[in-house]
């Protein structure tokens, strides 16, 4: 996923977000409407958070230390991480306390009726610029993938993060709309605090989504399929392995990927035409899969036992592998 396509994005994000939370802010303290009191806090914590990510993006960029050999690309990781759990309590946490606090006071808005609808048609029409900007630049590396698979497989958290935060802030525009106007229709602050509601718990459902996927990317994750078998046809289509007895993938950032595979070779290889073999391969598979940054092949005879060495329980390197599915079968 291109770095470059994810900054974009979450600029565009953060520039939206940041100018929706001062006039949804301003609308609150005119109108005293809790519906935009909310959408102003979700509007400060995803200008937050794309802060955050920015500043994950920029800290991965480190070069690699003694203590940190591997280097820092999964600090992009860890700070989509902490942005869930600021979209949990910041946004989703505090807007249903605003629901629950509207609820008891009831009162409607009695002045500036005008300004939050027209807050929130404009916020409206912002969101969708940054919303379209960050469906561009997925669409540029989700191929042809569902976006539920997208967002679900995506090695590079910022674009999903983004899309989930945008689509998030849009629906969250629309439930808070219904609430203001039916307020201002009926009188009765109670569908405020019901818009308010319909807001932290589609702010809480978000941050869940987010926890989820990016822990699983956290645990650390290893190539998909087809990158698996690009690898596993780089190695075994030359003539210096006779074939994969394991291999295991890693990636240690969304873009480097390590590979440790165990392969067959002749007996009686000299360790000089061993060692070139394996430059070979390695060369191969570097072409085959870019991210491919970090590869370490050992070589061995085969043997029964070799093959079920390296059967554990982390062995299907790719994601989505059958249960008991070795993800370094021997290559054909």
């Amino acid at each position: 996923m291109s770095a470059n396509g994810g900054t974009k994005a979450i600029v565009a994000a953060l520039l939206a977000n940041a100018g929706i939370a001062v006039t949804k802010f301003v609308a609150f303290l005119l109108t005293g409407s809790s519906s935009m009191l909310a959408e102003s806090i979700h509007s400060v914590a995803d200008s937050g958070n794309q802060g955050l990510l920015l500043l994950g993006g920029r800290r991965a960029k480190r070069a690699a230390t003694p203590q940190h050999p591997f280097g820092y690309g999964r600090e992009r990781y860890i700070y989509a991480f902490i942005v869930s759990i600021v979209l949990f309590s910041v946004g989703g946490l505090f807007a249903l306390y605003e629901a629950y606090h509207k609820w008891s006071h009831k009162e409607g808005i009695t002045s500036w009726h005008w300004v939050p609808v027209v807050v929130l048609v404009a916020a409206i029409i912002m969101e969708t610029f940054s919303f379209r900007t960050a469906i561009v630049e997925s669409n540029l590396v989700r191929g042809n993938q569902s976006w539920v698979k997208f967002v679900r497989r995506a090695k590079a958290p910022e674009l999903p993060v983004v899309l989930l935060e945008d689509l998030g802030a849009l629906v969250g525009l629309v439930f808070a709309l219904f609430g203001v106007g039916m307020t201002l229709i009926t009188g009765n602050g109670r569908w405020d605090a019901v818009g308010t509601a319909m807001i932290g718990v589609l702010l809480v459902a978000i941050a869940i989504i987010l926890a989820i996927e990016t822990k699983s990317l956290l645990l650390g994750e290893g190539a998909e399929a087809h990158d698996v078998a690009a690898i596993e046809k780089a190695v075994t289509d030359g003539p210096e392995f006779e074939r994969i007895i394991h291999m295991k993938t890693l990636y240690l950032g969304p873009e480097e990927l390590m590979v440790a595979a165990k392969v067959a070779v002749p007996a009686g290889v000299t360790a000089e035409v061993l060692a070139r073999s394996i430059n070979t391969a390695e060369t191969r598979i570097r072409s085959a899969v870019p991210t491919a940054r970090v590869i370490y092949l050992e070589p061995d005879i085969y043997s029964v036992a070799a093959e079920r060495a390296g059967a554990g329980a982390a062995a299907p390197a790719a994601a989505g592998a059958e249960p008991g599915e070795a993800a370094g079968r021997p290559g054909s």
